[in-house]
């Protein structure tokens, strides 16, 4: 995994790519002081996460972040801070970062948003692998080693079909099904404050993505429908992921014979994906 470090104070990159480099797998491509020079390295250098500081003098990191997410939507970004002000957080989180790491330092906090930013970058990129898992309007898993692995192909699989693999959330669905197939738990035992590091107001924010992901592919299986190709894996996902009365009522509404369309659960959304695995 390719990292590039921007902190306008020096001794914070030095910390993070010694942290970061003790994993073999893992490669500080470079770093930089301040968001200008940033933003120019990483539009010609092979990145997959951005690690950059929230105030910097000139650009913010949160409009580096903004910059970045509209010339390269795959890079993915953690935000460093000692800054705990909730309307900043709220900003950078609706700037388009995946996690916050907070200062100063800690080993582990750093190990693991990095680990969890970088299994979603990993999965992100395998839906570019896997087209044939998706068919004729149905989906067959393909042989795999290691039924871990296929858990994580089934998961993409179902997300692409839904067509929600480029939205904000997507990579958000991604982890927290990863979580409750790794500890057999529902959706609602999830500690998302400990598990993600994150407040209330961040939680509020980061479900605010999912729904409208989720939304996004509600609205699509009633496309699909209204197209005439409901067949069984459609009807199945609409039980599962959502209830089919509700894929039925966003029908109706595209339709324009009804007003409201149909409404969504994120229990039910989650609980149904890893049924579904």
């Amino acid at each position: 995994m390719n990292f590039y470090i921007v902190d306008d104070d020096p001794s914070i990159p030095m910390i993070l790519r010694q942290i970061l480099e003790k994993n073999p797998d893992n490669t500080v491509v470079g770093i930089a002081h301040d968001a200008k020079k940033a933003l120019s390295d990483i539009m010609i250098m092979d990145v997959n996460i951005v690690l950059a500081d929230l105030l910097m003098p000139g650009i913010s990191g949160i409009d580096l972040i903004k910059q970045l997410k509209d010339l390269k939507p795959d890079l993915r970004s953690i935000m460093i801070s000692q800054v705990k002000d909730s309307d900043l957080r709220a900003q950078a989180y609706e700037a388009g970062i995946e996690f916050f790491i907070d200062k100063p330092i800690n080993v582990i906090e750093v190990k693991t948003v990095v680990e969890k930013v970088a299994q979603s970058v990993q999965m992100a990129t395998k839906l570019n692998n896997i087209q044939s898992l998706v068919g004729g309007g149905a989906i067959t898993a393909a042989p795999v080693v290691d039924q871990h692995q296929h858990q994580k192909e089934k998961i993409l699989s179902i997300l692409r079909f839904l067509g929600i693999t480029s939205e904000a959330g997507s990579s958000d669905i991604l982890a927290i099904a990863q979580v409750m197939l790794d500890q057999n738990i529902s959706f609602r035992d999830i500690d998302f404050n400990a598990t993600y590091h994150i407040d209330d107001r961040e939680k509020k924010i980061m479900f605010q993505r999912i729904r409208r992901a989720i939304k996004t592919g509600l609205t699509n299986l009633a496309n699909i429908s209204l197209d005439g190709m409901g067949d069984e894996i459609v009807v199945e996902y609409a039980n599962t992921l959502y209830e089919y009365k509700n894929v039925r009522s966003e029908m109706l509404l595209l339709e324009g014979t009804r007003t409201t369309g149909g409404k969504t659960s994120l229990k039910r959304f989650f609980d149904g994906l890893v049924q579904e695995v």
